[in-house]
């Protein structure tokens, strides 16, 4: 029998609130890679790997805000707590992995590519894994090519939010940056739940796991803290603010781009002394007769 689904049982609600878990991951998430691109080598990994973890954690808080208002309304829906934290992990390490990629090797080319292209798997892994952590008196099927647009759209948005954080133009413009993320990878999950049938079982066996109320809302609790703890990081470092660094960066480091070359007049007293010393040279050449 087909399930009669609904993703929106709370209106708009869990819509809106999943986009802000969202834009809020991806802003602490390209500023810290932002800053890591402004320091020595020995501040780089830490600074990614919180890029990574608030990404992560916001992607993954996004997905089950939104999953809260996903309804069938002919069988009861659980979770698997062990395959929901797994998907927590896939996240923060997929997403980890593009992000350590471009900020090692700079955003182009080759390696913003791959760590885009890396990075939105990630994302796309973290929603299918979640999903499969899902327990009902049914089966779940997916459309292909509707699977094939989500993936596709979390690449590009991964990419593009990765490009953006390797330019280092300030805080704006990484705000800018996270509000396309959010809205990129809110989209994908709705593709990807707009994939999904569900053929609910004529008997009403018993399912295991987690209601959603008693799993998702609990586990929620440590994501947001941390998100909260990365966002007083970036609030109290002025580096994260004005998105340029307090000494000057290396020349051609990777993702910075390289320091103008600024010609200053001489001044009056080195074009005094040049003179001088032209000067005291012809004294001391014999003419010519």
């Amino acid at each position: 029998m087909q399930g009669t689904v609904d993703g929106f049982s709370y209106g708009l609600v869990t819509p809106l609130v999943a986009y802000l878990m969202a834009c809020l991951g991806g802003a602490l998430g390209l500023r810290c890679t932002t800053r890591s691109m402004l320091v020595s080598n020995s501040w780089r990994p830490g600074w990614l790997a919180l890029g990574a973890a608030a990404i992560g954690s916001g992607i993954w808080t996004m997905h089950f805000v939104a999953m809260m208002g996903f309804k069938v309304e002919q069988a009861p829906i659980h979770y698997d707590r062990s395959m929901t934290f797994a998907s927590l992990g896939v996240a923060i390490v997929m997403v980890g992995i593009g992000i350590f990629i471009v900020g090692y090797k700079g955003a182009k080319g080759t390696a913003l590519m791959t760590g885009g292209a890396i990075t939105g798997l990630g994302i796309a892994s973290m929603h299918y894994l979640g999903m499969a952590g899902m327990r009902l008196n049914g089966k779940l099927e997916y459309n292909t090519v509707t699977v094939s647009v989500s993936v596709v759209i979390a690449v590009a948005a991964a990419t593009v939010a990765l490009w953006a954080a390797g330019q280092v133009r300030g805080f704006l413009w990484s705000v800018g940056a996270s509000l396309i993320m959010g809205l990129a990878v809110t989209g994908m999950h709705y593709t990807g739940m707009a994939a999904l049938s569900v053929h609910v079982h004529g008997t009403a066996a018993p399912t295991t796991g987690d209601s959603a109320a008693s799993l998702l809302a609990p586990l929620m609790i440590g994501p947001l803290a941390f998100l909260l703890l990365a966002g007083v990081v970036v609030l109290f470092d002025p580096l994260m603010v004005m998105g340029k660094p307090v000494w000057t960066p290396v020349e051609n480091k990777p993702g910075v781009p390289a320091r103008e070359l600024v010609a200053h007049p001489p001044s009056r007293r080195l074009v005094l002394r040049s003179r001088r010393h032209s000067s005291h040279q012809r004294s001391r050449t014999p003419q010519n007769r």
